[in-house]
Formats: C-alpha cells, sequence, structure tokens
C-alpha cells in the first residue's frame, strides 16, 4: 500500500513539472491571464472541454494556440460563420472513382486539440455537429461511427458583446463545456508589459517561442491517474448538496443537471493534482464551482433585469453553506 501511495506521489511530480512547464511556456508571451491559462491546464487533464468568453483582442485564440502548442499533439482550427455546413466540420463521404465508392473524407474535428473560433456564430444545425463528438468523442455520418483520437479536447471562444450574425449556444451544447472562463480586460502595468514584450519580440512569431512539454500519450496516462485521486464521502455530500442548491434558489430558473456535479467532482480532482496533492481538499472545490456553473445555470428574469449575474449567484450559495473541513 504504501509502494501504491509513493509511486503515484512520484507520478505527480512528473504532472508538476509538466505543468509548471506548460505554464511557463505561456507566460513568454501571454500576460497575466493566469487563471485562464491555470483552467485551461485542469480541464486538460479531467478531460473536459472549454468555452472562453470575453471582448476581441483579449487573447483567447492566442491562449488556445499556445496550450494546444504545448502539447505535442494534434491540432486543427475551425473558424464558425452563418454559412459553415455540419459537413465542414465533421467531413463528407467523396466518391473514389477507382473503387467505385465512396470513402470518408474526415473534417477538421477529427484532431486531438480543435480550436472553436467564435462558436456563437455559426447557426444551430452546424453547432450540432459537435454535440456527439463532444460528449461521446464520436462522430456519426452516414449510418456510420468514426471515434475520435485521444485525447480529444474543444477549446471555444465566443465574443459576448456582439449580437449581429450570432447565435445564442443551445443548453445542451453548453453543457458540454466542463468550464466557461470570462476573460477580463488587463490592468494598466500589465498593458504596459503587454507592449514592451511585444516590442522586445521584434520579427520573432509569437507560436514559435513555444515547446511542447506534454506528448498525446502522457496526457492519457495523467487522465487516468487523476480519476483516482481521493476524494472524501464529505466532499461529495458537499457537491450534492451545492448542486441541490442551484436547483432550489429563488434567484435560479434552471438548476445545474447531474453532469455539472460530476464536472466539478473530477476538475476538483485535477485541480488537487496541479496542487501537489493526490487528495481533493474543499479549497479545489471551491476553485473550480464558478467555471464549472456559470454556463449552466439560467436565472430568473427578474433577477436578470436587475443586472446580477451568475458569479454573484454562485457567491451567495457558497456562502450561505457550511463548508467541510
Amino acid at each position: 500500500m504504501e509502494e501504491q501511495i509513493f509511486q503515484q506521489r512520484t507520478d505527480l511530480t512528473v504532472l508538476n513539472q509538466a505543468v509548471m512547464s506548460i505554464r511557463n511556456e505561456i507566460k513568454k508571451i501571454i500576460v497575466g491571464q493566469d487563471e485562464m491559462v491555470k483552467l485551461i491546464i485542469t480541464a486538460l487533464l479531467a478531460d473536459g472541454h472549454v468555452l472562453i468568453e470575453g471582448v476581441p483582442g483579449v487573447a483567447k485564440t492566442l491562449t488556445a494556440k499556445l496550450v494546444a502548442k504545448s502539447v505535442d499533439a494534434g491540432f486543427s482550427r475551425i473558424q464558425f460563420t452563418p454559412d459553415l455546413m455540419p459537413s465542414d466540420v465533421l467531413g463528407t463521404p467523396v466518391f473514389n472513382p477507382k473503387e467505385a465508392s465512396f470513402e470518408f473524407k474526415k473534417g477538421p474535428v477529427f484532431s486531438n486539440i480543435v480550436l472553436v473560433d467564435e462558436i456563437n456564430r455559426a447557426p444551430a444545425k452546424t453547432q450540432s455537429a459537435l454535440l456527439e463528438v463532444m460528449e461521446e468523442r464520436q462522430a456519426t455520418v452516414d449510418g456510420k461511427t468514426y471515434l475520435m483520437a485521444s485525447p480529444f479536447m474543444v477549446l471555444a471562444t465566443q465574443n459576448p458583446i456582439e449580437q449581429e450574425g450570432t447565435y445564442r449556444l443551445p443548453e445542451a451544447q453548453l453543457d458540454r463545456f466542463l468550464f466557461k472562463i470570462v476573460v477580463p480586460y488587463p490592468n494598466e502595468a500589465e498593458e504596459v508589459t503587454i507592449l514592451t514584450q511585444f516590442h522586445n519580440m521584434g520579427n520573432t512569431q509569437a507560436l514559435d517561442m513555444v515547446k511542447p512539454a506534454l506528448g498525446a500519450q502522457q496526457v492519457v496516462v495523467l487522465r487516468q491517474q487523476i480519476k483516482m485521486l481521493i476524494i472524501e464521502e464529505k466532499l461529495l455530500q458537499f457537491i450534492a448538496k451545492l448542486i441541490q442548491q442551484t436547483r432550489n434558489h429563488k434567484s435560479i430558473y434552471l438548476g445545474a443537471s447531474p453532469r455539472a456535479s460530476l464536472a466539478i467532482m473530477n476538475a476538483s480532482k485535477a485541480m488537487a493534482a496541479m496542487h501537489g496533492r493526490d487528495f481533493v481538499t474543499p479549497e479545489d472545490i471551491l476553485e473550480v464551482v464558478a467555471p464549472v456553473l456559470r454556463h449552466r445555470i439560467i436565472l430568473s428574469p427578474d433577477k436578470e433585469m436587475e443586472g446580477i449575474t451568475e458569479d454573484e449567484v454562485i457567491r451567495q450559495i457558497i456562502q450561505g453553506m457550511d463548508v467541510p473541513r
């Protein structure tokens, strides 16, 4: 037993070195935004997808590309537009005259890390092409099922301000994202650092400065290991109680689903591993609650009119609960 614990701790050292390496690689280019980078790596380790929301120009796409570059795995980018068709995402059968039969030509979604830029620009028909892929890691085209390579992760970006030519993401689609990360503007000091850093880079391309820190197979092994981390019964009860609160809260019209409680459990395990522990603490859970829940709950219309945000309601729920120690 002792040997097993020692083995697990040793493996976490490998994980922590890889995480530190990824964060350092990204820091070469991205100033601030530590929270975004930390949550994207957490989602990668927890086998989850990420929705990144922020105004144009706050390095959403660049950060997603840099994370992908720091993992030695396949990467593809799909720019969502109103005229994009499901076949542009999944692929399409192509006639082969030699064989006199149709061959399936895989679309850009068949990769390890897929960046979906401006996901809310495509209509529901195209967005629905991602539903099966994100949840079941497979795509069904013309009655045939094609499995995704492992690891598989979708990083999607969206702009919260622009309404023209955008389509609201369906609840079923939102529920498939482990986290929704809201990216703020940098402060003045960070903005000066950004200007200085890019000035000093000269002709060097940002992506060329980042080296892979993790292999695709390593990610798969680390994910399996993270699933085995210890989480006490009282913490599972705390997660369940927290989710129940979202279903019975006066400010919330639609509460979180059981998928949300699983998301909190898996994300808190990954967060614990990133902190170098083989067990989950209440702090790990509290760190992931807001990004897991903010896109899964719908506020009641009167609270929306008052300008109250999902994050404020989540904070109220946590403040009204006894956090286990």
